[in-house]
C-alpha cells in the first residue's frame, strides 16, 4: 500500500521556500504576486506545495478500495433506494455505470461526458469509493436466496435513538478524499449516473484531520478530543484478514459472490459535547481508560503500551475503571471480537435545543457483524462509562462484495451470477 503521509522536511521547506519568496517581493506588491500564482492563475512554473494531489488508489482488486485504505479527510456517506419498477436489470445497469465513473476519477482523469471540472487541476488524491448492498435490496431485486444471513437486522441497544428514514437502504456508497472538491466531484458524478433507477434515501458529510496537519503520524482524534483508533487490527497482523473479509471460499452463511468481500456497520453517534466538556480532564479520561494528551493507557507508557487491567492505586481503586470504554471495548474483553474502525467526524450545526449535533459516522469492518460489532457493541451497552455521553441516531449494515475485476463491475458476481 502507499505511503500517504507527506514529508516533514519537504513542508518545511516548501514554507521556507515561500516566505523568502514574498520578503524579496516586499508589501503589496509581493503579496499580490503571491495571491495571483495560488488562486488559479495560469503560471504552472512554481513548484508544487505537496504531492498530496498525486496519492492515487487503484479501484481493480481482490478487495474494494476505501477499506483497508488509509483514512482521507473528507468523506460523504450517501444510501439510495431503488426506483419503483427497477429490478435486478436497473441494478445491474446502475453498478456498472458507477463503476466506470469511480475508475476513472479515482485515477484523476475526468467523467467521460458532462464532466462539471468541479475538481479540475486537482490530482486524485486518494480518492476512493466504495460500494454496498444492503438488506432490503435483495428483495427488490429478486435475490432473496442471494441474501447473506450477516445483514440480519442488528438487535436493539439501549443507547440507540434511532432515525429509520436516515439508516439502512437498498445501496450505499463511500467515498473518501484528501481534498473537498475531489470528494465532492464524485459525489456528484455519481448522483448524476443514478438516473432514475434509484432516488437518495440518506447522504451525511464528514471530515477528518488533514494529512501532514501534525509534526508526526499520529492516529486521529475525535470531536471529544480523544485519540480514536488506538487498538485497529493492522494488515500486519496473521489473522487481519481472517477479522475483515469474507474468506475467498465463503462459508456456508456467506454466498460465493462475497468472498473477498465484507460488512460495513455504520452508526451516526451523536457526541453530547456540552456534557462532555462540562468534565475535568481527569474524569475525561478515567470515562475512556486513557490519558488525553497522547492516548497511552492510564497505567502508563505510550498509545501502545499493554494496558495493565489489574494494577491499582495507593487507595486500592483501579487504575483503570472497571467501566472504562478502553477497557470494555479490547478484544480479549470481548471473546476476541474485533472489527476495523474507519471513521469520520460531522457537524451539522446546532439542534432546537440549541445542543451541538455533532459527532462521529462510525464505520467498522468485519468478516461478521455478529462476531464483530454485536458483541463488542452488547458490552459497551451494558456498562460503558461512555454511552451517557453519546447517543445512535442512525444504524446500517451492508454487504460490501469484493473488488471489481478488470473489465467489470462491483456486484457483477451477484447481479449476473
Amino acid at each position: 500500500m502507499a505511503d500517504h503521509t507527506i514529508s516533514r522536511r519537504r513542508l518545511l521547506g516548501t514554507a521556507g521556500a515561500t516566505g523568502l519568496a514574498l520578503g524579496a517581493a516586499g508589501g503589496a506588491a509581493g503579496y499580490a504576486a503571491a495571491s495571483s500564482g495560488s488562486s488559479g492563475g495560469s503560471d504552472t512554473t512554481g513548484t508544487p506545495l505537496t504531492s498530496l494531489g498525486a496519492d492515487e488508489v487503484m479501484f481493480h482488486g481482490k478487495h474494494q478500495p476505501g477499506i483497508t485504505t488509509p483514512v482521507q479527510s473528507r468523506g460523504h456517506l450517501v444510501a439510495f433506494d431503488l426506483a419503483p419498477g427497477s429490478g435486478r436489470k436497473e441494478a445491474a445497469a446502475l453498478l456498472r455505470r458507477w463503476s466506470a465513473v469511480a475508475q476513472r476519477l479515482m485515477a484523476g482523469k475526468p467523467v467521460e461526458s458532462r464532466d462539471t471540472d468541479i475538481a479540475r487541476d486537482a490530482g486524485p488524491s486518494s480518492l476512493t469509493v466504495t460500494f454496498g448492498f444492503g438488506h432490503s435490496f435483495f428483495g427488490r431485486t429478486g435475490l432473496e436466496e442471494q441474501r447473506p444471513a450477516a445483514l440480519d437486522p442488528l438487535p436493539e441497544f439501549s443507547s440507540d435513538r434511532l432515525d429509520k428514514a436516515r439508516g439502512n437502504g437498498d445501496l450505499w456508497v463511500q467515498i473518501g478524499a484528501n481534498d473537498s472538491l475531489v470528494a465532492f466531484h464524485a459525489l456528484r458524478a455519481l448522483q448524476k449516473e443514478t438516473g432514475s433507477a434509484a432516488r437518495l434515501r440518506w447522504q451525511m458529510n464528514g471530515f477528518n484531520r488533514s494529512p501532514g496537519a501534525t509534526a508526526r503520524p499520529m492516529t486521529t482524534r475525535n470531536l471529544m478530543g480523544q485519540i480514536d483508533g488506538t487498538n485497529n487490527p493492522k494488515p500486519s497482523e496473521d489473522d487481519f484478514n481472517k477479522r475483515v473479509f469474507v474468506p475467498d471460499k465463503a462459508a456456508d452463511a456467506d454466498p460465493a459472490w462475497m468472498a473477498g468481500g465484507s460488512y460495513a456497520v455504520v452508526r451516526r453517534i451523536r457526541m453530547l459535547l456540552d456534557d462532555w466538556e462540562g468534565l475535568s480532564t481527569k474524569a475525561q479520561e478515567d470515562v475512556i481508560g486513557r490519558r488525553k494528551a497522547d492516548g497511552a493507557p492510564l497505567t502508563g507508557g505510550t498509545e501502545t503500551t499493554e494496558m495493565k487491567l489489574e494494577e491499582t492505586a495507593a487507595g486500592g481503586d483501579l487504575v483503570v475503571p472497571l467501566n472504562a470504554h478502553a477497557r470494555i471495548s479490547r478484544p480479549d474483553q470481548n471473546g476476541g471480537a474485533a472489527m476495523l474502525r474507519r471513521p469520520f467526524s460531522y457537524d451539522d450545526g446546532l439542534t432546537d435545543k440549541g445542543e451541538p449535533d455533532a459527532g462521529l459516522l462510525f464505520i467498522c469492518w468485519q468478516a461478521d457483524p455478529l462476531r464483530g460489532f454485536v458483541p463488542v457493541q452488547r458490552k459497551l451497552d451494558r456498562g460503558d462509562a461512555l454511552s451517557k455521553f453519546i447517543r445512535h441516531e442512525t444504524s446500517g449494515v451492508y454487504a460490501v462484495p469484493g473488488g471489481a475485476e478488470a473489465g467489470g463491475y462491483v456486484g457483477q458476481a451477484l447481479l449476473e451470477g
